[in-house]
C-alpha cells in the first residue's frame, strides 16, 4: 500500500521535531519534508504533497496564506479557539487542537485527502455556525439552521449507528429527548430519514473526531 505524502510546517523547531517523531511511527504516512511557514511555498511547488500539516503555534493567527487556492488540503493545528475562524476562512480542511493524539492526526490526513472536512469538537461549535450562514465550501447543501451542541452530539452517535435508546443511555437523557433531537437534526438537514441525515451531514463535512 502506498503511503500518503505529507509536508509538516511549523515555525517552532521543537514543535516540528516532535510532530515529525510522531509521524515517523505511522506506517501509512510518509513525511516527505519539513519547513517553516516562510519556506513551505517553495517546497509545495517543487514536490507537491497529498496533505500539509500546519502547526499554527501559540501566537495569534495573522497573515495566513490562501490555503483555499492550494490543491493540497491543509490540516491546521490550533492552540486557541480564537484562531479557528481565521484558519477556516484561509481554507483549512481540518481544524485540530495542538494537543491532539497522533491517531487523530493520522485520521485527519486520510479524511482530508478524500475530500472530507474534519473539525475537532473544541472548534466544531465555532465552525458549524458558518454552515448555517452559507459560508461552507460545499455548495447546494446548506443547513437550514446551525445544529446545537447537543444536536451535534446526537448526530455523531447517529453516524456510529446507535439506536435512540443507546444514544439516550450514552448521553444520560430520555428516549423522548433523543427523538426530539433527531427530528430537529433531520429538519435542519432537510432529510427524510436518519440515514439520509447522516449522508447529508457527511457531504457537508460535519465530521468531528
Amino acid at each position: 500500500m502506498s503511503k500518503l505524502r505529507v509536508i509538516l510546517v511549523a515555525d517552532d523547531p521543537l514543535a516540528r521535531a516532535g510532530l515529525a517523531m510522531l509521524l515517523a511511527n505511522q506506517p501509512d504516512i510518509e513525511l516527505v519534508d519539513q519547513a517553516s511557514s516562510a519556506d513551505v511555498l517553495v517546497i509545495n511547488d517543487v514536490q507537491p504533497p497529498q496533505a500539509i500539516i500546519w502547526d499554527m503555534g501559540w501566537e495569534p493567527a495573522v497573515d495566513l496564506p490562501n490555503w483555499e487556492a492550494w490543491d493540497t488540503p491543509v490540516i491546521a493545528l490550533l492552540a486557541h479557539e480564537d484562531d479557528a475562524e481565521a484558519a477556516w476562512r484561509a481554507g483549512a480542511r481540518a481544524l485540530l487542537s495542538r494537543e491532539m493524539d497522533v491517531d487523530k492526526l493520522a485520521t485527519a490526513v486520510h479524511a482530508t485527502t478524500h475530500g472530507f472536512i474534519v473539525l475537532d469538537p473544541t472548534f466544531g461549535s465555532v465552525m458549524l455556525s458558518d454552515f448555517a450562514e452559507g459560508e461552507t465550501a460545499v455548495p447546494d447543501q446548506p443547513l437550514r439552521e446551525a445544529l446545537t451542541p447537543r444536536e451535534n452530539e446526537v448526530l455523531q452517535l447517529l453516524a456510529e449507528g446507535l439506536t435512540n435508546k443507546a444514544i439516550a443511555q450514552k448521553l444520560d437523557i430520555s428516549d423522548h429527548t433523543v427523538k426530539f433531537h433527531v427530528n430537529a437534526i433531520m429538519s435542519k438537514l432537510n432529510a427524510q430519514s436518519r440515514t439520509e441525515a447522516v449522508v447529508r451531514a457527511t457531504r457537508l463535512g460535519l465530521i468531528l473526531l
